[in-house]
């Protein structure tokens, strides 16, 4: 099966890889969003995560990973980078996690679970199309998938590039492809055997230095939800 990851940003992202963990660091927006987007997840999911398999894709470092094992999900992370999943297995062995984490990408690993999350990764792939449709079948049927990403508006060039890489100089420049951000509309086509179930916004409060959840502006940061279709 053909991969969608691309090699350049693989790159980008491993070389990072000593820095996952470091809140003051090139993370740092990561981390600054995490409580509210782990807040938006687990409610999606209906709050209680006891015993669900969750299966994160382009889990990097493990931010996402951790907050989920801690609720009592049973957790697996895949990444494209080795660095990465090493960085990620060393934090989850300093917290005293159990979490499963894998080098290989969505296409290559098989299975079933109950939730499967794409969070930031869908904008940095080559073919978003095969990427979500392999994100589709890894979760069973009637299960939920969240993916989380960048509006393709005016709005998200200010913020998401120009601001963020060039200004506040929040990530390395580069890191993101304006063209590359998709529409809610153009996400939800993608998602062949699913229906869209919930749709929010996040934004970034510069007085609190915090991002905030905003059903009604998904100009820049957005998240979807989908259930997949039953037997």
């Amino acid at each position: 099966m053909a991969s969608t990851a691309n090699a350049r940003e693989i790159h980008n992202f491993t070389s990072l890889a000593t820095q996952w963990w470091n809140e003051d660091g090139p993370m740092k927006p990561l981390h600054a969003l995490n409580p509210t987007r782990m807040g938006i997840v687990k409610r999606w999911l209906g709050g209680d995560l006891k015993g669900m398999r969750i299966l994160d894709v382009g889990c990097g470092g493990g931010i996402v990973c951790e907050p989920l094992a801690r609720m009592g999900a049973t957790v697996t992370g895949i990444d494209a980078g080795a660095e990465n999943i090493e960085a990620a297995k060393a934090h989850a062995a300093e917290s005293g996690l159990k979490i499963k984490y894998e080098c290989t990408t969505a296409e290559d690993h098989a299975g079933q679970y109950d939730a499967v999350l794409a969070l930031e990764i869908v904008e940095h792939v080559d073919d978003p199309a095969l990427f979500l449709e392999n994100i589709v079948r890894l979760c069973k049927p009637n299960g939920t998938i969240i993916v989380s990403t960048l509006n393709r508006t005016p709005k998200s060039f200010a913020l998401g590039i120009v601001a963020a890489e060039y200004i506040l100089r929040w990530v390395p420049r580069g890191t993101h492809t304006w063209s590359k951000f998709k529409k809610p509309s153009e996400l939800a086509a993608m998602m062949t055997g699913t229906k869209v179930t919930n749709m929010t916004g996040l934004v970034y409060d510069p007085l609190r230095g915090a991002f905030a959840e905003n059903s009604r502006d998904v100009d820049v940061n957005y998240f979807l939800c989908a259930r997949k279709s039953g037997r």
